[in-house]
């Protein structure tokens, strides 16, 4: 079984960089066995393509929940990922939902997903997240260390 941990983001633009930030902490903090690939994947859209496809299980860290969300994280599963993941907040956005279209599309759309994202409180151009995204951050990284560890004991 193959695990993939993508992080999304930009991180010239505070907060949109969440996801880059998230998987940058997981890889610090965390040890996961072989199988698991923790994914720096910035802005990369299309480019992803085979990380998503090749893979049995798909973790995504994104700050692509809306703004008008209380500030916490958020966490769907496979059916659960909402409508708003095909909004054009941002550049990498809509490789998101490209990306999962055509692994859809071509028959590879890994068994399990996970998104687990948050609202940016700030999207200027500027290195570094908001205090409250920052803040944020470990139980980000918390949530989706559970996701992999219940994927690894179930085989998912």
């Amino acid at each position: 079984m193959r695990i993939n941990v993508l992080g999304l983001g930009n991180v010239m633009f505070s907060d949109e960089g969440f996801g880059v930030e998230a998987v940058r902490l997981m890889a610090e903090t965390e040890t996961f066995p072989d199988n698991v690939q923790i994914i720096d994947g910035g802005t990369q859209g299309i480019y992803l393509t085979n990380f998503v496809e090749d893979t049995d299980c798909l973790l995504v860290f994104d700050a692509l929940i809306p703004l008008d969300y209380d500030q916490d994280v958020y966490v769907y599963h496979n059916d659960e990922l909402p409508a708003f993941i095909h909004r054009k907040m941002s550049s990498h956005q809509i490789g998101l939902s490209e990306l999962l279209s055509l692994a859809k599309l071509n028959g590879k759309l890994p068994g399990e997903i996970a998104l687990v994202g948050i609202p940016p409180v700030n999207l200027e151009m500027r290195v570094g997240l908001s205090d409250q995204a920052q803040a944020l951050l470990p139980k980000a990284v918390a949530v989706g260390t559970d996701i992999i560890q219940n994927w690894l004991k179930s085989g998912a």
